[in-house]
């Protein structure tokens, strides 16, 4: 493993989920990480030429937040990818995802939408869910006033936000809501009984450890059953007819596993999937484009991904 993200692990030790009580974690989820130099260079700063706009949509139970992402270049309807951050349902924010939705804007030529769901514990499953699924909603029904193609519409999430994807997809096939033609599920977490064989080979990994795993899950899903597939779309009793999947996992995450049995029951359900595993890399590292060495080539593929289905 890269030194630099051993030495990573290392300070974001100290910022353990598993350390915070009930203050603390109020903090962090008021906390806000502005752009500057420092900031940019190990999270990565707002690509070139794609402006931002902040504004809200329809959630479960009132508005929220979302940030709009737009090529400055470009002109006419675009195709649509709205974005769930990650964070384990319990922190994270628009502003954690800014390099990557400004790099999938520049780089497919897409109006990209991030959605800023309600946080556990103060608000618990299946709350982040239903505020992401009526964004969802709401922001192809207004396409027209993100300049936005709603025929053309992708979903994709890192981690949490990754099980929210998923989720989201299943919640539309369900519900015949928007048609989805993508969804890009990077380091999901899509079995909360947390039963993947990785839990255990990487219970001490660095960045994400498997008492993070549990504490994020026990601050998420509360009384809530860990098999429902609003939960954990894993344990969904069919997965035809969801769109076509990219998987990306990383070789020392407790919940890699999670990843590659979800493509797995997606492909015997004749749903079309992509699984890259990244060799040497950690949870989260597409959080960290300037430390993680693959971060570069996994934001490449999930672009490629992307363009090669709305191209269609």
């Amino acid at each position: 493993m890269d030194l630099r993200v051993r030495l990573l692990g290392r300070l974001l030790a100290r910022t353990s989920i598993t350390r915070m009580d009930g203050e603390r974690l109020r903090r962090a989820q008021q906390r806000r990480v502005p752009h500057n130099p420092v900031t940019d260079l190990l999270l990565g700063g707002v690509a070139p030429g794609v402006r931002l706009t902040d504004g809200t949509a329809r959630g479960e139970a009132g508005k929220v937040p979302v940030r709009t992402y737009r090529p400055e270049w470009a002109t006419g309807p675009l195709p649509l990818v709205v974005n769930f951050h990650g964070g384990g349902w319990t922190l994270g924010n628009l502003d954690s995802a800014d390099w990557l939705c400004s790099s999938v804007s520049a780089t497919v030529g897409a109006v990209v939408v991030s959605v800023e769901y309600r946080l556990a514990p103060g608000h618990r499953w299946p709350a982040a869910a239903e505020d992401c699924y009526a964004a969802l909603t709401d922001v192809v029904e207004r396409a027209a006033e993100f300049g936005a193609d709603p025929e053309r519409v992708a979903v994709m999430g890192d981690s949490a936000g990754g099980n929210l994807a998923a989720v989201v997809c299943l919640m539309a096939r369900e519900r015949s809501g928007p048609r989805i033609a993508h969804q890009g599920l990077v380091y999901p977490s899509v079995d909360l009984t947390m039963s993947s064989p990785s839990i255990d080979e990487n219970a001490h990994a660095p960045i994400l450890t498997r008492a993070d795993c549990r504490a994020f899950r026990d601050h998420y899903l509360g009384d809530g059953d860990p098999h429902h597939p609003h939960a954990s779309p894993l344990f969904a009793t069919d997965h035809a007819g969801l769109p076509p999947a990219l998987v990306q996992v990383a070789e020392h995450d407790p919940i890699r596993d999670d990843g590659v049995r979800y493509a797995a029951v997606l492909r015997d359900a004749g749903v079309p999937v992509r699984l890259t595993e990244y060799v040497g890399m950690p949870h989260g590292f597409l959080a960290f484009p300037r430390l993680c060495r693959s971060a570069p080539q996994a934001l490449a593929e999930l672009c490629a991904e992307q363009a090669a289905v709305f191209s269609r």
